[in-house]
């Protein structure tokens, strides 16, 4: 594998955890990572809790919309990460490039119970949480794991 290695990050609506993640690669990996983000029912929108969360970070979402995981089987990648439950258990094996796929389940902030106050809580939680994961993926050395390797490594970072 080598660099830029393509990260495609899914959720269920595309709407808020796999549009953070990929705000938050796009950030933080610099040139060496093309981070890109779908949904397996594409709400067609960014949610205004994600909006919100990032933009507290000073995470630009400059440049993403809301897609469905399908426009983009063809599209080779190296790496996809589900960040939902619901899209951990319906994508399909087979993709283009055949790339690593790990599931770093997330809450959705979206759909959680609670107030506004406790929807944004998560939201910067959810925020927080993928900084720190994301943050382990850019320090992993992916030129130089093999395939297992990096598959371990990469789902053993929700787990620390």
């Amino acid at each position: 594998m080598r660099a830029p290695f393509r990260v495609l990050f899914i959720c269920t609506a595309n709407a808020c955890r796999s549009q953070m993640a990929e705000a938050v690669l796009r950030h933080l990996g610099g040139q060496r990572f093309l981070a890109g983000s779908a949904g397996i029912c594409p709400m067609g929108q960014i949610h205004p809790l994600a909006m919100e969360a990032l933009r507290r970070r000073g995470l630009s979402l400059a440049g993403q919309s809301s897609k469905g995981f399908e426009d983009l089987l063809e599209v080779e990648q190296d790496i996809i990460i589900t960040v939902c439950d619901a899209a951990a258990c319906v994508i399909p094996r087979q993709w283009a490039g055949n790339p690593i796929v790990v599931h770093w389940g997330l809450p959705d902030p979206v759909t959680a119970p609670g107030t506004l106050a406790e929807k944004h809580a998560l939201a910067d939680k959810t925020v927080d949480t993928l900084v720190r994961w994301i943050g382990r993926l850019i320090e992993l050395r992916l030129e130089d794991l093999g395939r297992t390797e990096l598959e371990r490594e990469l789902n053993t970072i929700p787990r620390l």
